[in-house]
């Protein structure tokens, strides 16, 4: 391809080639969000662009004057994460134009996820080209691309059973939780956060039978709405040493930037408990359970690494449906590129 012709691109890291620990580092919270949007409208030639931000995957999409401008990209993420760039060799990745098409459909349908065929992501998905369409960022190339992206994902999670089983990080994290444990209707379970995630933990526990349930949130107000919604209890964070030596199996998704459970403060309610074991699964990024709390006697500690291996497991049963949706998105982005490519460079032979 001619180096001064536009080009569509997607550059960004995910669980495909960032372990949890580079992930962590590159989430973006508002802050950084907001000055990586800032560094992109700097960027000489970048022209279009969306940023696409979750738990496993931070990703920028965009339209570039040409090849040379996405060399700027890379140092403007680095910086804005405070990664060194030796820490991002081998963790991006670039794709550009017909591929660039591709990726964003099979994301956005659930194809490209942990778990594959979980539904969140095409919320997110909107949600991020919301953001983009609101502050200007996109144009008519990104606009096209992301509405064909929303058609294409919705018609195949209506032509395919990719999303058989409300397959979700809560879901994979509560079925993990009854094979411990079997039977939930006994068990203590304690929710820390109380957002879209610890909301849907919570509504997983108890349609598998738990019947004591604890939300606990830095804002009570939303602790008390969640618990309300499995007729549990509401706590502030203020109570975890308590609610610790209580629980057994807690959950961790709340959006604070440090560990919310620390190894000194999981170490304290061991102490509290005598023998019982105490199962933590950390559903956050950044993660919410400090990763040397596993050292402790009688401490299982699951994260979202984790979880994705077991969800593995049942993966061969949507193998064949997961199938069918690359080949619809093969389909679909193979007819679409030759309008975007018309639209990226109208003046091209």
């Amino acid at each position: 391809m001619d180096s001064t012709s536009s080009v569509l691109f997607l550059l960004g890291a995910s669980h495909h080639t960032a372990p949890l620990a580079v992930r962590e580092k590159l989430a973006l919270d508002e802050t950084r969000a907001a000055a990586l949007a800032t560094r992109l409208q700097a960027t000489p030639g970048v022209r279009e662009f969306a940023l696409l931000n979750t738990c496993n995957r931070v990703e920028v999409y965009g339209v570039a004057a040409s090849l040379e401008s996405l060399a700027h990209l890379r140092a403007a993420l680095a910086e804005t994460t405070g990664c060194v760039p030796a820490e991002l060799d081998g963790v991006l990745h670039l794709r550009q134009n017909h591929e660039a098409v591709g990726h964003l459909f099979a994301v956005a349908a659930g194809l490209d996820s942990q778990l594959v065929g979980e539904t969140e992501i095409l919320g997110q998905v909107k949600a991020a080209y919301d953001q983009a369409l609101a502050r200007r960022w996109t144009g008519p190339v990104l606009n096209r691309v992301f509405q064909k992206t929303f058609q294409t994902a919705k018609h195949i999670r209506t032509h395919t059973a990719i999303g058989a089983g409300q397959i979700s990080v809560a879901n994979v994290a509560v079925d993990l939780a009854g094979r411990i444990f079997g039977e939930l209707a006994t068990t203590r379970v304690l929710v820390v956060g109380a957002g879209e995630i610890g909301l849907k933990t919570v509504q997983a526990f108890q349609s598998r039978g738990a019947t004591s349930i604890t939300v606990a949130s830095r804002t009570l107000a939303r602790a008390e709405d969640a618990a309300a919604t499995a007729g549990g209890w509401a706590a502030s964070l203020a109570e975890l040493p308590e609610l610790l030596a209580a629980a057994d199996i807690v959950t961790g998704s709340t959006a604070a930037p440090g560990f919310v459970l620390t190894r000194e403060l999981v170490a304290a309610a061991m102490k509290r408990r005598a023998a019982r074991p105490l199962f933590l699964i950390d559903l956050a990024l950044p993660r919410d359970i400090d990763p040397a709390a596993a050292a402790l006697p009688n401490v299982f500690l699951y994260n979202l690494d984790d979880l994705a291996g077991i969800a593995r497991e049942n993966l061969a049963l949507r193998e064949a449906e997961a199938a069918k949706g690359r080949a619809i998105v093969a389909e679909r982005s193979a007819a679409l590129w030759p309008q975007v490519a018309r639209t990226l460079n109208p003046n091209a032979g």
